[in-house]
């Protein structure tokens, strides 16, 4: 297969591609893939170390609010989608896959212009804008949330899960808990507010530490890098026991989810896929901060099946988290079936369903 790929901005576009690019691969190794980003996201630091073909455009996203920049965010758009009209061309892709972000929509559109086999990919419960924009123009669109579908054309689309959740399914893990000072037998939770860190949940542990210190379960906190240092001089007065572990940052999570018995943090839809991929019970805060508070529709979708607990951000303290905390620790029962529960959500072969896609529409 000659694959053209697309997403960018953030991690939550970027990983589903390249974990459909890895699954290709895994098939048909003599595939040809070339990923187009944009020169300001993180793609283009991550693409390039994976061995990929790159190449970047300049694009930037639309001001919310009526803007001068908004003009040449219009212009950057035009000039992309020449760009990828020729990259297109010179290309000669069999198929054109976008997962957000957007420089996608600059991609896609042009190949859809060009009659080329289009599908995107929409991680989230709600759909972001170039997938809105770009779902009148492709051939196959394919959700990670049911609560996605009635915001695209019905005859387009394919619930597929999150590719996030199949790559992290198949890793194998030898990690143990022991390789940062812990027990290894002992129930543990994990506290991960995202690569960044959350100071609404640094806050609220720093205030839980000193009911987390009298418990038996253990909790490694993971503060996020630039915050580690803020976070150790809060935690200066309190006596940390050796049940807790607080570190800046965990570069191998997929590896360490597996061992996890709770996971606290937010709810980004590709921490939700490796979440139900794995089985792993949670409690979710959702960030408030995000584009019509999908994280909170995202959680509640887990919410109401019985594969997670919610805590509002608002609602967010000392209190309220070690209080959800204990109740799934200390009930391994509860765990138990909100592991089930998530699992039913998980969806293991994600990658492959939009691989089929893909072929079924070069056919």
């Amino acid at each position: 297969m000659r694959l053209i790929i697309s997403g960018g901005g953030t991690g939550g576009h970027i990983y589903p591609a390249l974990a459909i690019v890895e699954d290709l691969l895994k098939q048909e190794p003599n595939s040809k893939v070339l990923y187009v980003g944009s020169k300001r996201g993180l793609e283009s630091s991550i693409v390039p170390k994976q061995g990929l073909d790159f190449i970047a455009l300049e694009i930037q996203g639309f001001r919310r609010s009526l803007s001068l920049e908004n003009f040449k965010t219009l212009a950057l758009f035009f000039k992309s989608v020449h760009q990828s009209k020729k990259i297109i061309k010179d290309f000669k892709p069999d198929v054109v896959i976008g997962t957000g972000g957007y420089v996608s929509g600059a991609v896609v559109y042009a190949a859809a212009k060009a009659h080329i086999p289009t599908i995107i990919h929409e991680q989230n419960s709600v759909v972001g804008l170039t997938n809105k924009f770009l779902s009148r123009y492709v051939d196959k669109i394919a959700i990670g949330f049911h609560e996605a579908k009635d915001q695209f054309p019905a005859q387009k689309v394919v619930f597929a899960g999150n590719p996030r959740a199949q790559q992290v399914a198949h890793m194998k893990s030898d990690f143990k808990w022991s390789e940062i000072g812990l027990a290894d037998n002992e129930p543990t939770a994990l506290i991960f507010g995202g690569s960044q860190g959350a100071p609404a949940i640094n806050n609220a542990v720093v205030s839980a530490m000193s009911g987390f210190n009298r418990r038996k379960y253990q909790v490694v906190f993971v503060t996020g890098q630039k915050r580690y240092d803020e976070v150790m001089h809060q935690l200066a007065k309190n006596k940390i026991n050796d049940n807790i572990k607080v570190l800046p940052y965990i570069d191998n999570m997929p590896k360490v989810l597996p061992r996890v018995d709770l996971i606290v943090g937010r709810a980004g839809a590709t921490s939700i896929a490796e979440i139900t991929a794995l089985g792993v019970p949670s409690v979710l805060i959702p960030s408030p901060y995000v584009t019509a508070d999908h994280q909170t529709k995202n959680t509640m979708s887990l919410v109401n099946r019985g594969a997670a607990l919610m805590i509002k951000q608002a609602d967010l303290d000392g209190e309220s988290l070690l209080k959800a905390v204990d109740q799934l620790m200390h009930d391994q029962q509860a765990r138990e079936k909100m592991s089930d529960n998530s699992k039913k959500l998980g969806v293991i072969d994600s990658a492959d369903k939009i691989l089929e896609m893909a072929r079924a529409l070069m056919h």
